[in-house]
């Protein structure tokens, strides 16, 4: 039998994938990667250890568990804070998965002799005619998640096994339940899995470097000042509640100018935009792109964000700017735009930056 090294959360979803790939005929092996633990003892949402046991158990498999902290740290939960004071909002899920959960489970799948992994993504791989692998959006739209696994690159993916591609969340928890498994009814994680209490702007404030910035000033798309608020990194790109202020119009965040301490204020209409550019751009479905080189394709601008048709144009020093054929709503710098081809597999992405 062919060895696979599942990653198992806790959830449901891990449990079920390891299920069916010991169904399939598999050696199944579950590990679960502890990736984060508060200074106060509460664990990440996405290494609930415990949990991740007892469905190995119910189940008869091997169980491992491996320490992640100082990776987790180092690529992921510094880089999210650092990220928020300069005004931007990062996706700490996607770095996580190609330099934390990927690089993790292919290092031990070697110590056990393992020839696969496995993950409880919703989504597939899939290996194109060019020989390039890239991953597939899950047969579910709702639970997608092909958006957060865009960075994994070619030798990552040749090794990985996703068996839930092709299912419904409705099905996996009826096989969780035909199964035995005791975390059938487990309800999903919704929330980024280190912030274990609070909110963002508590996590940062806590976990920064330094004091982060303080109060500034609200301003309008002219510079005109219109009150103060509380700290640049209580706010997003697209934020109309919580804001603080009356302006007798509805208000929402266009910007944050980190440089000036400034937070952007506008109307509606002016969040909406064609073009955006990227950088840090890496492709998955095709070897790259030449400078000048355009191609049609579908790009998301957030995890959920349906999707619109637009035209990628590769830029200098690995950017790609994007043209959309109707305008996007509230497009943050710090989240990725990924770009699909018609049948629904990754092309590549990169980092908003303007």
């Amino acid at each position: 039998m062919e060895k696979v090294l599942v990653g198992m959360s806790g959830g449901v979803d891990s449990a079920v994938a390891a299920y069916l790939l010991k169904k399939a005929g598999y050696e199944v092996i579950g590990v679960t990667l502890r990736t984060w633990q508060s200074g106060d003892g509460p664990e990440s949402r996405c290494c609930d250890i415990e949990d991740a046991r007892s469905a190995a158990e119910a189940l008869g498999i091997r169980f491992l568990t491996v320490n992640c902290t100082q990776d987790f740290q180092r690529y992921v939960a510094a880089p999210f804070a650092e990220e928020y004071l300069r005004g931007r909002t990062p996706n700490p899920c996607i770095e996580c998965n190609r330099r934390v959960k990927w690089e993790k489970l292919l290092f031990y799948a070697k110590v056990v002799g393992a020839r696969y992994i496995a993950t409880g993504h919703y989504a597939s791989v899939v290996k194109r005619d060019n020989g390039r692998y890239t991953v597939k959006k899950a047969l579910h739209p709702e639970k997608d998640q092909s958006y957060m696994l865009y960075r994994l690159t070619q030798e990552q993916l040749a090794a990985t096994l996703m068996p839930l591609g092709d299912l419904y969340k409705g099905e996996v928890r009826r096989i969780a339940e035909e199964a035995g498994l005791p975390l059938a009814s487990k309800p999903d994680s919704q929330e980024v899995c280190f912030v274990t209490e609070g909110n963002y702007a508590d996590y940062i404030r806590d976990t920064a470097k330094g004091d982060p910035p303080g109060e500034g000033m609200f301003v309008d798309l002219s510079g005109n000042p219109l009150g103060r608020h509380k700290g640049i990194i209580h706010y997003t790109v697209g934020q109309r509640r919580g804001l603080g202020i009356a302006l007798g119009y509805p208000a929402y965040v266009k910007e944050l100018r980190a440089d000036r301490n400034e937070v952007v204020l506008a109307e509606e209409e002016a969040l909406y935009s064609r073009e955006l550019v990227c950088e840090d751009v890496s492709f998955m479905g095709i070897p790259g792109m030449e400078e000048g080189e355009t191609l049609s394709c579908e790009v998301k601008i957030r995890y959920r964000h349906g999707g619109q048709r637009a035209e990628i144009a590769m830029l200098e020093d690995n950017r790609v700017k994007v043209h959309f054929a109707d305008p996007v709503r509230a497009a943050a710098p710090g989240q990725s735009a990924v770009f699909y081809d018609d049948s629904g597999c990754i092309i590549g992405g990169g980092i908003i930056c303007h």
